[in-house]
C-alpha cells in the first residue's frame, strides 16, 4: 500500500552475534571471525571477511575450520538479549510504533512523527543507523518503504550497513529484476524448481498465464502475485511478542552415554534458564527434554506443571523421567537440550507449597543476584563433576 512517504523502516543488524562479540572484542574487527563451538558444533553468526571465505550459518565448524583456515572461532559471551534490547530502545526514542520480530530484526513506523518529506525520514533514519553504532557498536541495515514486505527486502539487499529507500509508486519495479528467491515464501527448495521451470527472476512470473502459475506455485499463485507487485497491507504491530519458550542447548565433544553426566549437564540447564525467566518476570509450566544420536536422529519427551512456576525444584523431578522417556535407544548422544514453554505473566504460586515457594523464591532472587557478578559464582550442589575415587 503506497502513502504520500515511504515511513516504513526495516532494521536487520549485520552479523549480530558476531557483532555483540566484536563489541568486546573490537581489535579483531576486520578479520575472518565466527561464533560457534568448536568442536561438533555449528556456525551460529559469521563475519562477511568469513563469509567471502565461503563460511556460513548453519555451518557445521569443522568444514568451517576446512574452508577457512584462518577463522578465528568465537564462544558465545556477549549479553544478545540485552544489546538487542538496547538497540531497540533507541528505535522507540523515534517513535513508539516498533515492532520486534527478533532478537536482530524488526519494524519501525515514523508515519505518526509529521515528517514533512522523504529527505526527512532518510535523515532520521540515517542518524539512528549512526547512533546505534556510536552506542552499541552494532552495525545495522535499513530497507525503508512504503511498506513491510519491500523495507524487509530492501534491508538485506546491500549489508553490511546497508541503507535502501524504495519511493512510493516504484515497490513493482524494485521487485522486478530481483532473484525469485528474494519473494518471502520462496525457500531454497521451491526457488530451484522455480529456476528449473525458466522463472529466476520476479518479473518472470509475470509472463505466465494462470494455468502455469498454478503449476508453479500451488493454489495460493495469486497471493504470491501479490506480494510480486509489492503490496503488503500489514500494520507495524507495536506490542511485544512474549517469548514463547526459553530453551538452551549442549552438543558434546565427544558422544557421551553415561547417564550422571547427560543429568548433570541438563540439569545446568535448568539452572541457567529459570533465572532468565525470572528476569523477565516470567512463569513457565512445560519442561521438554530432547536427545540427539550421533546419526542425528533425535528423540523428546515433555511434560507439564499443573501450575506454572519460576523456580527449579519443582522441574528437577520431572527431568530424569523425561530424559529415559526420551533416551529410548542404548546408545550415547551427540546432544541434549532443555526448553521451557507454556511461559506466562508471573505473579502465581503453586497454591499449595505458597509460603514455601516464596522462600524459596527469597533464596533464588539471592543466587541471581550474586551470580550477576565476575568474581562470585555460586553453583548448587549438581553442578559440581563427581568426586573421582580409587586405590
Amino acid at each position: 500500500m503506497s502513502s504520500a512517504l515511504p515511513t516504513i523502516v526495516h532494521l536487520d543488524a549485520d552479523a549480530f552475534f558476531v557483532s555483540v562479540e566484536l563489541a568486546l572484542q573490537p581489535h579483531l574487527r576486520g578479520k575472518k571471525v565466527a561464533v560457534g563451538g568448536r568442536e561438533r558444533g555449528i556456525i551460529a553468526s559469521a563475519s562477511y571477511e568469513a563469509r567471502a571465505c565461503g563460511v556460513y550459518t548453519p555451518m557445521p565448524t569443522s568444514r568451517a575450520l576446512l574452508v577457512c583456515p584462518d577463522l578465528i572461532l568465537l564462544p558465545h559471551l556477549g549479553n544478545y538479549g540485552e544489546v538487542s534490547g538496547k538497540m531497540f530502545d533507541l528505535c522507540e526514542t523515534l517513535t513508539p510504533y516498533v515492532e520486534r520480530n527478533s532478537i536482530d530484526e524488526g519494524y519501525i513506523d515514523l508515519g505518526p512523527c509529521g515528517l514533512a518529506s522523504a529527505e526527512a525520514v532518510e535523515k532520521t533514519v540515517r542518524g539512528l543507523q549512526q547512533r546505534i553504532w556510536d552506542e552499541l557498536t552494532i552495525p545495522v541495515s535499513f530497507g525503508i518503504a512504503t511498506n513491510k514486505l519491500v523495507s524487509q527486502i530492501a534491508s538485506k539487499l546491500r549489508k553490511p550497513r546497508g541503507f535502501v529507500v524504495v519511493p512510493p509508486g516504484t515497490e513493482a519495479a524494485f521487485l522486478a529484476p530481483l532473484d525469485i528467491g528474494k519473494l518471502p515464501g520462496v525457500g531454497a527448495k521451491t526457488e530451484t524448481e522455480l529456476q528449473a521451470r525458466g522463472v529466476h527472476k520476479i518479473s518472470d512470473l509475470f509472463s505466465r498465464n494462470e494455468r502455469e502459475l498454478e503449476a508453479l506455485l500451488g493454489r495460493d499463485w495469486r497471493a504470491f502475485l501479490v506480494l510480486a507487485r509489492g503490496v503488503d497491507l500489514r500494520p507495524v504491530e507495536m506490542e511485544r511478542a512474549d517469548a514463547k519458550s526459553y530453551s538452551q542447548q549442549e552438543t558434546f565433544s565427544r558422544d557421551v552415554g553415561d547417564w550422571a553426566s547427560v543429568e548433570r549437564t541438563a540439569k545446568g540447564m535448568i539452572d541457567a534458564l529459570l533465572p532468565a525467566i525470572r528476569a523477565d518476570g516470567k512463569r513457565v509450566r512445560t519442561l521438554t527434554v530432547k536427545v540427539r544420536y550421533g546419526d542425528f536422529t533425535q528423540e523428546t519427551a515433555g511434560r507439564s506443571l499443573p501450575e506454572s512456576s519460576d523456580l527449579e525444584q519443582p522441574f528437577y523431578p520431572l527431568l530424569a523421567a523425561l530424559l529415559k522417556q526420551a533416551w529410548t535407544q542404548s546408545r550415547p548422544l551427540r546432544l541434549v537440550s532443555v526448553r521451557f514453554s507454556g511461559v506466562e505473566e508471573g505473579g502465581r504460586q503453586l497454591d499449595l507449597f505458597a509460603e514455601t515457594d516464596e522462600k524459596r523464591r527469597k533464596l533464588a532472587d539471592v543466587l541471581d543476584q550474586m551470580n550477576q557478578g565476575k568474581s562470585m559464582r555460586v553453583h548448587r550442589g549438581h553442578q559440581l563433576p563427581p568426586k573421582v575415587t580409587g586405590a
